[in-house]
């Protein structure tokens, strides 16, 4: 069965040490058991759910149950939603774990970055500050934003303060360095987006 994609959480970063004792970062994720609970065809392409965490249905509102009972699978705090090419050898039901992934495969990774608040221009844009001296009334100020009375508006995407982080964003290329089928591990070269316990989807390439 083709690799469509897992489901994890981020467990956390350390290091290890390869043939020539060279430090490599890795990022520690426990990915799956996913089970697709929906699959879905349509004219160019087809989508797949996973369902990820069982919970038990109590923790689940009802009206969500009846995703789990039309299928009978059991209930999934995650549903999340894969794009795929073909669905020939995927059924309902299926699992999902490291093992479809190889050692040396090359991996996107999709999640929520972390959350800094608001921010002003210098941190969120890399804005250059004013003159802190010489009487200078402008340190951190945005400056002009826009024209006069023509055409008397600021356009749309101008770069302001604002809130920084807390947004989907996509990294690509990681490298699968190491594999735990037991305790279901997946150790991925350098760095992921979000904190310790982030929900994160794996995408082979």
């Amino acid at each position: 069965m083709a690799t469509v994609g897992l489901l994890a959480r981020t467990v956390g970063m350390t290091q290890i040490f390869d043939d020539a004792d060279n430090v490599i970062p890795v990022t520690i994720l426990r990915a799956g058991p996913c089970i697709i609970t929906k699959i879905v065809d349509y004219k160019f392409h087809s989508v797949i759910q996973l369902g990820f965490e069982q919970v038990e249905p109590k923790h689940i509102k009802k009206p969500n149950l009846g995703v789990f009972h039309k299928s009978g699978l059991p209930a999934f705090r995650v549903l999340k939603e894969f794009r795929v090419d073909s669905t020939d050898n995927l059924n309902v039901g299926d699992k999902l774990d490291v093992s479809s992934f190889e050692l040396g495969a090359k991996i996107n990774v999709v999640g929520k970055t972390v959350g800094k608040g608001y921010s002003g221009l210098q941190k969120r844009h890399n804005f250059t500050r004013g003159p802190m001296s010489h009487g200078s009334k402008n340190h951190k100020g945005p400056g002009s934003i826009g024209q006069g009375s023509t055409p008397a508006r600021v356009f749309p995407g101008k770069k302001m303060s604002g809130r920084l982080g807390n947004s989907f964003a996509t990294i690509k290329n990681l490298d699968v360095m190491a594999l735990n089928q037991d305790n279901n591990l997946l150790v991925i070269k350098g760095s992921v987006q979000g904190k310790p316990g982030s929900l994160i989807k794996v995408i082979q390439n």
